[in-house]
């Protein structure tokens, strides 16, 4: 399965929703929005169905990224399959997900 992206703006927020893998092969297409310059981000994955150490990676990377300017990265997850992943990795300490765009953007850091 391939990856789909797309962005849209909500405030100072930019929403990256992401759908279908993430994975080697096609987390490089998604490092290319998270390090895009903005620097409050809000990655919908409620469409992705496969994450993989690769995209975790990423996703980091972006953190740590958008951290060294002050800014957040948040994520929108209901999957338990992929909620499971960021449990089991410790990410849910790292990173805040939420149950919505919508609750991701009105929150405040």
């Amino acid at each position: 399965m391939d990856l789909s992206l797309s962005t849209e703006t909500m405030g100072d927020r930019t929403i990256v929703r992401v759908g279908g893998e993430i994975d080697v092969y096609t987390a490089p297409k998604l490092r290319e929005l998270v390090n895009d310059g903005s620097f409050h981000l809000v990655v919908d994955m409620e469409g992705v169905d496969f994450l993989d150490s690769t995209g975790l990676g990423v996703l980091v990377g972006g953190l740590k990224r958008v951290r060294a300017h002050e800014g957040s990265l948040r994520l929108v997850c209901n999957q338990e399959r992929i909620l499971k992943i960021f449990r089991i990795t410790g990410l849910t300490k790292v990173f805040p997900i939420h149950t919505s765009v919508e609750e991701a953007v009105a929150a405040t850091d």
